[in-house]
């Protein structure tokens, strides 16, 4: 079996980004690259194509290697390059999944798991009051999800965006949202609080330590990743649990931040840490430090299936990110029923990923096609 070409697409209104791999056999496998600028052209480009065409699509850590050191000279290790390559290696899988007659959980080891947690990305909407906080956690956890996050950050304009500071009135305002959040839920239905990154540690801490007795999933991204020393004394001071991951690549990148457990959870996005087998390399990492794994997730339903994969293989999974709640061209873009289902979605036992596309509602969503349909190459 060879590769014969690789197509790439750029999706709307969300800038999915999915790749196509064709083989001389007929069988063709799907993947998805973390979206960003370039990302679906740097799929189809030459030095990737040069990698790949003529080549077994069955030997994927080689390919995956092979990928790397034809983009060394382009940032191959992290940003849209190693996005690209993520996106390709899934698809890889998926081929390889489907020449042998086995879904991707068995080429990985076999599941420890038949469906997978879901945590709901919540957003308060318009307003940003406690009751319409409240009001949006209690309709998500009706729907049957166990585990949801909210994004409670002050306003742009109550904040200086430079010095990484919260006013007093900020710190009160996370505190009061988010314990009326957590008491209005249910006992086991679990709160994860996300700070993106805009905090310095001294006042991220005073909400950490605010929040310790809610028995918090986790607060997510308190201060920038970048510096794990830093991480190190966040994760050190608080009783509250911490978790980031979502922009660091590949095991590499991961490595420091897991030696020094610098992190209570972390959060790797496969569509751009490194594909499928990186990511299960990376959950085999943290579980050698009993970390556990919460991958982050805004993708579509092909990168939603991929992660499942992965995540049904490994022990230390926790729950997988969902952001797309009632958005119709997720809920459409694959053929069959819905795939979620009570908060879960069930590991498909169907070869490669074991899901197919509905080719309409990709079509009606196209924004860009390089060669992904035969009919615009």
């Amino acid at each position: 079996m060879k590769i014969t070409h690789i197509g790439s697409i750029l999706m709307k209104p969300m800038p999915w980004v999915l790749v196509k791999v064709e083989t001389d056999e007929g069988i063709t496998g799907i993947g998805e690259a973390y979206h960003g600028a370039g990302v679906h052209q740097i799929v189809v480009d030459p030095r990737l194509q040069a990698a790949l065409i003529g080549q077994d699509p069955r030997n994927v850590d080689k390919l995956f290697r092979d990928m790397m050191q034809r983009m060394s000279a382009s940032g191959f290790y992290q940003g849209a390059v190693m996005s690209a390559i993520s996106g390709i290696e899934s698809a890889l899988w998926d081929i390889t999944g489907q020449a042998l007659s086995a879904p991707i959980w068995q080429l990985l080891g076999g599941k420890f798991r038949d469906k997978i947690r879901l945590y709901n990305d919540c957003h308060a909407g318009e307003s940003e009051t406690v009751e319409a906080y409240i009001a949006k956690a209690k309709e998500v956890e009706a729907l049957g999800f166990s585990a949801l996050k909210f994004d409670i950050d002050p306003l742009p304009t109550r904040r200086d965006r430079y010095n990484r500071c919260i006013s007093n009135d900020d710190i009160a305002y996370y505190v009061e949202v988010v314990t009326a959040v957590r008491q209005a839920l249910q006992r086991n239905t679990d709160l994860a609080i996300d700070a993106h990154w805009f905090y310095a540690p001294v006042d991220i801490l005073k909400v950490a330590h605010a929040f310790e007795d809610l028995n918090l999933l986790w607060l997510e991204d308190p201060i920038p990743p970048e510096n794990v020393a830093a991480m190190v004394r966040v994760a050190g001071a608080t009783r509250t649990p911490i978790c980031t991951g979502e922009n660091f690549y590949t095991r590499h990148g991961f490595r420091e931040l897991i030696e020094r457990q610098a992190a209570d959870i972390i959060s790797p996005d496969l569509a751009k840490a490194g594909g499928l087998l990186e990511g299960r390399r990376i959950a085999d990492l943290a579980d050698l430090y009993y970390i556990p794994v919460a991958p982050h997730n805004i993708g579509s339903p092909i990168e939603t299936i991929a992660t499942c994969h992965v995540m049904a293989a490994v022990p230390n999974f926790l729950a997988l990110e969902f952001h797309h709640l009632h958005n119709p061209v997720w809920e459409n873009l694959l053929d069959g029923p819905p795939l979620i289902e009570d908060g879960h979605i069930s590991v498909p036992n169907r070869p490669g990923l074991g899901v197919t596309l509905n080719e309409d509602t990709l079509r009606a969503n196209m924004k860009e096609n390089l060669g992904f349909f035969s009919d615009n190459r």
